[in-house]
């Protein structure tokens, strides 16, 4: 599992040396065929939205959540256990979404270690933004939130329209489109009531960004922002082969996010004995349009920078501290 060396500085981007170093850990608990897709993703995203700012990218992993011995060799060295976060200089997380085996995510085997993580962030860092299905586990823990199973999932590039002004959003279109694929959702109701504020919305009311203010910012996305261009294809062709090895429904097209060509031939073999092979002809030939990235890397930067502004702040205040101290 993670390697020795418990600090291992993985990426660096932007300007190196400036005075505004941000320290970002990702705490990767994607599955193994995610697994790196979901590491190279924030990697390149932090880079392309560091601006001046010297970014250092840390990996982390979760001892816990079931890996085959392939995918621990290859994170061994690069990812440190989760639990050295606390001593590693880290100033703000990002935590992904864990694939789920049990029908509760509270008898998750990583479940005890995530929300110890997640205590500790809210109190020592300057933000975690939590993405996916981190979101649901967070605010179930901080909060006894219960996500929603949906009607079925939402899977597609959805319309997210402002729901408040906010820094984070500075920069963003009042319109902007973001990747959803998932299963359940959280209820505005049940995040306001507990004092979560949502920043945008999709069409069709449901929550897509809010936010909980406390020593730490915690910021919460249902979306996958950082979705590259093939991403909701591959989700596709995996629903797909579960469903031609008997495995639940057939899925639903992702949503504004193949051209009408591509769509109407997927559509067609569904009345053919097609098999998955014919599926992934038509997906990776198709070339969707990454409309949503432009809108990513501006919250990106936003929220790095609101970082940078934020660690001098902190160290005045512990510097004062430490001399009120007797």
């Amino acid at each position: 599992m993670p390697g020795d060396d418990k600090h291992v500085e993985n990426f660096a981007f932007g300007q190196r040396g400036t005075r505004a170093t941000v320290h970002i850990g990702l705490v990767n608990n994607m599955p193994d065929a995610s697994l790196r897709t979901t590491e190279l993703q924030f990697a390149r995203l932090l880079k392309e939205a560091a601006g001046g700012f010297d970014v250092r990218l840390h990996l982390f992993a979760l001892p816990e959540i079931r890996r085959s011995d392939e995918a621990r060799a290859r994170m061994d060295g690069f990812y440190a256990d989760a639990a050295t976060i606390p001593e590693a200089g880290i100033d703000a997380l990002i935590v992904t979404g864990v694939e789920q085996y049990a029908d509760r995510l509270s008898d998750e085997p990583y479940w005890r270690a995530l929300t110890r993580l997640m205590d500790w962030a809210a109190a020592g860092t300057v933000t975690t933004l939590f993405s996916g299905q981190a979101a649901h586990v967070a605010v179930q823990h901080y909060d006894g939130i219960r996500r929603r199973a949906l009607p079925k999932k939402l899977s597609g590039v959805f319309a997210s329209l402002r729901a408040a002004e906010d820094a984070l959003l500075a920069g963003v279109p009042a319109r902007a489109t973001t990747p959803h694929s998932r299963k359940h959702g959280v209820l505005e109701n049940d995040l306001s009531s507990h004092g979560y504020r949502v920043l945008a919305r999709l069409m069709d009311g449901s929550v897509d960004l809010f936010v909980r203010e406390g020593r730490s910012r915690l910021v919460f996305l249902q979306g996958h922002p950082e979705y590259g261009a093939e991403t909701l294809g591959r989700d596709y062709l995996g629903d797909m082969a579960r469903f031609l090895e008997g495995e639940g429904e057939r899925p639903q097209i992702p949503e504004n996010y193949f051209d009408r060509v591509t769509e109407n031939t997927l559509l067609s073999l569904a009345g053919r004995n097609a098999q998955i092979a014919d599926y992934m002809e038509v997906v990776t030939g198709a070339v969707p349009l990454q409309s949503w990235r432009g809108t990513t890397l501006r919250l990106f930067a936003n929220w790095i920078a609101s970082i940078a502004a934020e660690k001098p702040r902190r160290r005045i205040a512990r510097a004062a501290a430490t001399h009120r101290s007797p």
